[in-house]
């Protein structure tokens, strides 16, 4: 790692040349995709090289051989400390370029359902840019080589300048344009500053398509039917795909609905984050994908998404959960929401004619929307449930009430349902939507 004496395993999915010098695309094996990067052959150590094992052929259906694997398990094989010479090294990158860039990739359908992903309340700093030990491990089970790498290397998006942490399908003419522009209204992306300016002088939205449907202070939602607004919808899921990795795209929006979140100014109405729902759920989720975009991350927006999520689950008279599974990221500002929205609850609790408080997980998860599954599982995390005279009870100790009064003291930003303005649709009614 820089500045560090560590050589952490990386695999190398890809190799360029750029003014007659080698870059390598890497993975950093055990940590987030989002740390991937180009690096130059300084940062390898080519002492430790490891090739993918090659695979046996398996018998096909009809009995001939065939080339896949037979176990999706990622193998490798180490090949020691020696340092390769030049021939040897040019015929291994070969041999990688060719196995794993050049043969066709599994061709997905896109799909949007996906979680995220606010770092608000992420205790994970992003590490310095660690160098690696060189390796090739050829892992065919997952996505294909292309979109296992950024494409994009920035976007200008407003005032701001967004860097991607993952692949999203742009049209490739634009993944190789030092910047990619937005228009931080309609979301449409052009491949210049002079074409931004041209669209913005015919783009007429201020805000994003669709009904506002909250408004306090400086915070709207807007609703937006992917339907309606099938082109905004693509290209907001485009936008977000930069950030999200556990879900890919679907360019089918109609079954779902859009919930932008924005900060108002003189200017217009700044997309701050977002979340997506499907308008007919079999498995009760009222969250698909969910985002924060960076500019805006650590700063309680990422919880205030969530609570709204479930604001609308309240008037909805359902219970509500999102969309499994969650990110790393995800799952910290969820755990986080229903620990502090559950502790609440029990600290409001008042005893009855002296007796101890009272309440099934059946009641909390009525109050809150949460579904009961989320409940059980952050008591859990919690470790608040205890089995004492053969009965189950919850045990507040004094470390657990004074974390979560200083955990509510920093939360400033909160959902007012009074200035919630909402009328749920019964989409099964609705023919196809």
């Amino acid at each position: 790692q820089e500045h560090e004496d560590e050589w952490p395993l990386a695999e190398i999915l890809s190799v360029k040349e750029v003014s007659s010098r080698k870059l390598f695309y890497v993975h950093y094996i055990d940590f987030n995709k989002r740390l991937d990067e180009w690096v130059t052959g300084d940062r390898l150590d080519m002492k430790k090289l490891q090739f993918p094992k090659k695979e046996a052929k398996t018998p096909t259906k009809n009995g001939l051989p065939g080339s896949r694997p037979s176990s999706p398990e990622r193998e490798v094989v180490s090949i020691g400390k020696t340092l390769p010479t030049p021939v040897q090294l040019k015929s291994f990158f070969f041999f990688f370029h060719k196995h794993m860039i050049i043969s066709p990739g599994r061709k997905r359908k896109a799909n949007c359902g996906g979680t995220d992903e606010d770092s608000q309340d992420s205790s994970d700093g992003i590490p310095t840019a660690p160098r690696m030990t060189g390796s090739l491990v050829s892992d065919r089970s997952h996505d294909d080589i292309v979109t296992r790498m950024k494409n994009i290397e920035c976007i200008e998006l407003g005032r701001h300048r967004l860097k991607p942490w993952y692949f999203s399908p742009y049209p490739q003419e634009l993944t190789a344009l030092p910047i990619l522009y937005l228009c931080e209204f309609c979301l449409k992306y052009l491949k210049s500053l002079k074409c931004l300016q041209r669209h913005l002088t015919k783009c007429n939205l201020r805000h994003p398509p669709g009904n506002e449907i909250y408004r306090k202070g400086t915070i709207s939602f807007f609703e937006i039917d992917g339907r309606k607004n099938k082109t905004y919808s693509q290209n907001l899921c485009l936008l977000a795909k930069c950030f999200l990795d556990h879900k890919t795209l679907y360019y089918d929006t109609d079954p779902f609905l859009f919930y932008v979140m924005t900060e108002y100014d003189s200017k217009g109405f700044h997309i701050v984050g977002y979340f997506s729902k499907e308008k007919e759920s079999t498995e009760d989720y009222n969250v698909a994908c969910i985002l924060t975009l960076p500019p805006y991350q650590r700063r309680g927006y990422g919880k205030l998404l969530i609570e709204f999520s479930y604001e609308l689950s309240k008037v909805e008279g359902k219970t509500g959960t999102p969309e499994k599974p969650l990110s790393d990221l995800g799952l910290l500002s969820y755990r986080s929401y229903w620990s502090q929205t559950i502790l609440e609850i029990l600290m409001d609790l008042k005893p009855d004619n002296g007796e101890r408080p009272q309440i099934t997980i059946n009641e909390i998860s009525e109050i809150t929307s949460v579904k009961k599954e989320d409940v059980i599982s952050t008591l859990q995390y919690l470790n608040l449930i205890n089995y004492y005279k053969g009965q189950y009870i919850l045990t507040l100790s004094e470390d657990i009430v004074e974390g979560h009064e200083r955990a509510m003291q920093k939360r400033h930003l909160r959902i007012d349902p009074k200035c919630l303005h909402f009328t749920p649709k019964d989409w099964s009614k609705r023919g196809k939507w």
